[in-house]
């Protein structure tokens, strides 16, 4: 990964300094990664991309009533397909970038970008995370939950949901007021995977998102308090921590060129939201 290239505020000439301007610009000059004007979403558009989080939801909510032992990835992928589009929206994943689905499906030591598929058949005691984003009338919502297949699992598996689910909860209350740090959310979440007995995955992150698939900033999953991007009021961004039961790294399937795959094979666990930077914290724009 590359470095970033350094950001700057713009100011709008003419116009007075609000205090979100001289926060951003205190830190620019104390050598901070802030962000560019461009991301901070208009109220318009922030209500987009919760209208297409609503969706997003339902869908999710759809595959959890749905999923059980017996049935495919590829079934799911129909179920999320088929939503999507009779409610007048796309699924994000499909074409891009030449990725064959409407979702993702992740089975066990799968981390991410799982490709659904008519082969791979559900089997109790799977745990499967279902990614999936829409866009509704230009705007991007993206999120993605851990089924636990019948219900039920082993202890360890069923702890490294949980943990998962733990570690997006810490990284949206590190966010509970604005002007906090990338750094911090990776700082606190990787903290509680560690003290678990997990790794967490540092291939892959966050990121900006609303007007595109992928925006600026990345949200990495661990890091040092004070670093990384400033996260201010108006920002909308996921949180994904991809929590392993064993090493942290991961390797990417040679065959489809997507599947991402720990490298021990040891199963992984991954919670995502939308959320908005607002004045008193986060939003959250999609469950």
């Amino acid at each position: 990964m590359g470095k970033k290239k350094k950001n700057h505020w713009r100011i709008i000439p003419g116009c007075e300094l609000t205090d979100m301007d001289r926060r951003i610009l205190e830190a620019e000059q104390r050598g901070k990664l802030v962000p560019t004007r461009e991301l901070i979403k208009t109220p318009e558009q922030i209500e987009g991309i919760r209208r297409a989080g609503v969706i997003n939801t339902a869908i999710l909510d759809l595959v959890g009533e749905r999923i059980k032992p017996g049935i495919s990835t590829l079934e799911i992928d129909n179920f999320v397909y088929d939503y999507t589009i009779a409610h007048g929206a796309q699924p994000a994943p499909l074409g891009y970038d030449g990725f064959p689905r409407s979702c993702c499906t992740s089975v066990n030591e799968v981390v991410c970008h799982g490709i659904p598929n008519e082969f791979e058949i559900l089997e109790e005691g799977d745990i499967v995370n279902v990614d999936c984003t829409t866009i509704l009338d230009g705007y991007y919502a993206d999120a993605s939950r851990m089924y636990v297949v019948g219900g039920k699992t082993d202890p360890q598996r069923q702890k490294l949901v949980d943990v998962a689910w733990q570690c997006l909860k810490i990284g949206q209350e590190v966010c509970s007021q604005p002007y906090v740090y990338v750094g911090d959310i990776g700082h606190a979440i990787a903290n509680h995977a560690h003290k678990n007995g997990f790794s967490v995955v540092r291939d892959l992150c966050g990121h900006g998102v609303g007007l595109a698939f992928h925006e600026d900033p990345d949200v990495d999953h661990y890091g040092k308090r004070g670093h990384g991007m400033l996260l201010v009021p108006g920002m909308v961004f996921t949180i994904e921590p991809m929590i392993n039961m064993g090493t942290w790294e991961v390797f990417v399937d040679e065959d489809d060129g997507w599947t991402v795959v720990s490298e021990d094979e040891l199963p992984s666990a991954q919670w995502e939201h939308t959320f908005v930077m607002t004045d008193h914290g986060v939003e959250v724009l999609t469950h």
